[in-house]
């Protein structure tokens, strides 16, 4: 969908003045926007002030889009690694067949156990995972991971036991906001992020407590910045549950009415010595104390954790410790407050009641059907007899991206064969046996999953604005001729849903319920199926999203009567075709449920549709945190660093070109001015830091805001990139080069990216 400026000839129309309505990729928020075209290049971009979500709202990131669909380092034909090291390019066909042959050699010889999948879609491509399953059950993959197990396994985990869903908060509206290792302003994690917290600071009756041991954007504008030592959230937070309790300010009729086990949660934080934990973490006893006490009181709280406390020391504990002070505070099902919410798809498995099964190489837990990620390599290079052996890589760049990088680069080595779908010539994907050219992400249909609005929910689907760059192929048709050359169905068995989806969404619903029950065989494989059938009907470019009609008919099962309070009409099936088609006509966004507030009751996965408090593994865990170290940093290695601090111009690593960033280019390392001094550099000047991972040399920025001990890098920085198409040159620190796995949470895997031993020596 495209808006026109107004011109001198009417008859005649600028392409370049045209306006084209996608999303910004760079975050999970995929804010709206408005793009022009020149060509292939875009020339502006600004925010879609009719979007159902952001409502014109972006930040400066989106403005570098181009940078992402335009760089030198697009891949335009399938690679097939020779046996010197060498890529030679090869036909579509030719790339299908050998990866197939590939991938089920493996398979064949050493079983299903022994391949794996990683991946399955970025911060705005997540279509990709859904077409991706077909391939994974089409092989019989079922060991799989991707970056969410480095970061988010650990509070799903907590919610699983919780709440058996996942839950977010109603920052917009909430009189006391919480952000614990967490800077909204940059990493934004609810709408319009910016605009909420000016608001917060402008309105007197609101107030912002922000816990992180640096003074960032967001702790600039809190009303409690509760400047915590690095690693000690977790006495933080235990200190502030311990004030509410033994202040007597729990809401305890919403405990015992909506929760169960939580009196031996009371007791324990109960327990709590207060002062010392306020010693321990750094913190003014008394600022804790108002801060747990304005928490307590508040008519509605809502709290938001991030990488600054899951990558770092009790992470998964801090998760728990967090959800209990909104829980004793009784914030939930209120506005302002927190509560679960629906989903188009969600992006974990949060069963309360399922037991993880653990890996059969690392005996480590497996949360939500995840491999702990950064073992991948020990799963990998090891003589066990399920060690895996091939790798199906979608979406993802994990030697870069993950702790590690010399074990990951020897475990790719090590393996028999693997794939890369990108598209970009990666770090990973140089060290694999094929590489597949995808189209980019505004040269499909695509979405994200990242839907947690609460009671208005939406989804933003989003039609192609350039056509798919020549040699590349969008996902779904890489997946479709995959699942073909298996030989799992023909074009003589998609024949009648072909024919029925030519008739309509009707036709076509009969036509595959029919067509399951002749062919069992097909569920698995049916997001390609979809694509193969409904999918050619649909709008030019939007066959991609054929997928989303199974997730539109499983809403509108699981959330009838909010989905018609979303002005979504139909029964049964006519109201999930309805709502399909809502999706594929608009540019804007859907609300595709609308719910009340008492509604998240009802959300809840518990079987009696209550809060379980009791997490008996993490109330052990809190009871020994007076035990518990608050300081890792030896005379060896003197400063803490958190590798992968998000700033104005980092964006993980969707933009390869680092023309993009027009501040900070090389990624400076950031340390206190008193730290400056001691060590004897000024900003500008080069530094080395070393750790237990690696070393790498940096340039200096002199910050205030770094606490003294404490220095940053940050994320995104690092990566290959070939200026002209030649030699590849890196500029800037890949912070997991300087992180391993020797430390991490217990029960997640999730390594200390955010807090990593380091020393640092002045480069003359």
């Amino acid at each position: 969908m495209t808006t026109t400026e107004p011109t001198a000839a009417a008859d005649v129309v600028d392409p370049k003045l045209e306006w084209h309505k996608t999303v910004c990729i760079l975050c999970s928020n995929n804010c709206g926007v408005e793009v022009r075209l020149d060509d292939r290049e875009i020339t502006r971009v600004r925010g879609n002030k009719s979007h159902v979500a952001s409502k014109g709202y972006t930040c400066e990131k989106a403005l570098r889009l181009n940078h992402y669909q335009n760089n030198t380092g697009r891949l335009t034909s399938p690679l097939r690694r020779e046996a010197d090291g060498s890529y030679t390019e090869v036909d579509w066909d030719t790339a299908i067949s050998e990866v197939v042959a590939g991938l089920t050699g493996v398979r064949d010889t050493h079983g299903a156990k022994s391949l794996m999948y990683y991946g399955g879609g970025g911060q705005g491509n997540h279509l990709v995972g859904a077409y991706g399953s077909a391939t994974r059950r089409a092989l019989g993959i079922t060991v799989r991971s991707n970056a969410l197990a480095q970061e988010k396994t650990g509070e799903a985990w907590v919610d699983g036991r919780l709440f058996g869903t996942h839950t977010h908060g109603d920052f917009h509206h909430a009189e006391v906001s919480v952000f614990v290792g967490k800077n909204p302003w940059h990493s934004h994690g609810f709408d319009e992020a910016r605009r909420v917290l000016k608001d917060i600071k402008a309105d007197d009756a609101r107030s912002m407590v922000v816990i992180d041991p640096r003074r960032s954007e967001t702790a600039d504008l809190a009303d409690f910045h509760l400047q915590v030592k690095p690693g000690t959230d977790a006495f933080c937070i235990a200190a502030l549950g311990g004030v509410i309790v033994q202040e007597g300010l729990v809401d305890q009729t919403f405990l015992d009415e909506n929760t169960t086990g939580s009196a031996d949660v009371v007791a324990e934080l109960g327990k709590v010595d207060v002062a010392s934990y306020a010693t321990r973490c750094g913190v003014d006893e008394d600022l804790l104390r108002t801060a747990a006490r304005r928490i307590a009181t508040a008519e509605s709280v809502a709290v938001l954790e991030d990488l600054g406390i899951e990558m770092a020391p009790n992470s998964t504990l801090v998760s728990y410790l967090q959800k209990l002070l909104w829980i004793l505070s009784g914030s939930f099902a209120k506005p302002g407050g927190m509560t679960t919410h629906s989903a188009m798809a969600p992006l974990f498995n949060y069963s309360a009641s399922r037991r993880e099964p653990a890996s059969p190489v690392t005996g480590s837990q497996v949360i939500s059907d995840l491999v702990q990620c950064n073992e991948i390599p020990e799963m990998v290079s090891t003589d066990h007899p399920d060690r895996i052996r091939a790798m199906f890589i979608e979406s993802a760049n994990p030697v870069h991206s993950l702790a590690g990088g010399d074990d990951w680069r020897a475990a790719m080595a090590d393996l028999d064969f693997s794939v890369v779908i990108d598209v970009a010539m990666t770090e990973t994907a140089r060290l694999a046996s094929y590489v597949l050219p995808a189209s980019s992400q505004y040269e499909k249909a695509e979405a994200t999953f990242f839907s947690l609005a609460f009671p208005d929910n939406t989804f933003t689907l989003r039609a192609p604005i350039l056509e798919p760059l020549e040699g590349t192929l969008p996902e779904p048709e890489i997946h479709a001729r995959i699942v073909r050359e298996l030989g799992l169905y023909d074009d003589e068995m998609l024949a009648p849903l072909r024919e029925a989806a030519a008739d309509g969404l009707e036709a076509f619903g009969v036509a595959m319920m029919t067509a399951a029950a002749e062919h069992p065989e097909l569920a698995g494989v049916a997001p390609v199926i979809l694509y193969e059938t409904l999918g050619q009907t649909l709008p030019e470019g939007m066959a991609g999203a054929a997928v989303l009609w199974f997730s539109t008919q499983q809403v509108a099962m699981k959330y009838t009567a909010a989905v018609r309070a979303a002005s979504i009409e139909g029964d049964d099936s006519e109201l999930g075709n309805n709502l399909f088609r809502k999706l594929i006509e608009s540019r804007d966004g859907v609300v595709f449920t609308h719910h009340e507030y008492e509604e998240s009751w009802n959300l809840l996965k518990t079987d009696d549709k209550k809060i379980s408090v009791d997490i008996p593994e993490l109330v052990a865990d809190l009871a020994a945190l007076a035990d518990m170290p608050t300081d890792h940093r030896t005379d060896e290695f003197p400063f803490i660093l958190a590798a992968g601090e998000r700033r104005s111009f980092t964006a993980n690593t969707i933009i390869r070109d680092p023309a993009w960033r027009k501040k900070d280019a090389e990624g400076a390392l950031r340390l206190s001015p008193a730290d400056a001094e001691a060590v004897g550099v000024e900003t500008g000047g080069r530094i080395r830091v070393t750790t237990p991972g690696g070393s790498a040399v940096a340039v200096v920025e002199v910050n205030d805001t770094m606490q003294d001990g404490f220095i940053s890098l940050p994320n995104g920085m690092g990566l290959d990139y070939s200026p002209a198409g030649g030699n590849p040159e890196a500029v800037g620190i890949s912070p997991n080069e300087l992180t391993t796995v020797d430390w991490k949470d217990e029960y997640a895997g999730t390594p200390w990216h955010k807090h990593v031993p380091a020393k640092l020596e002045v480069v003359a």
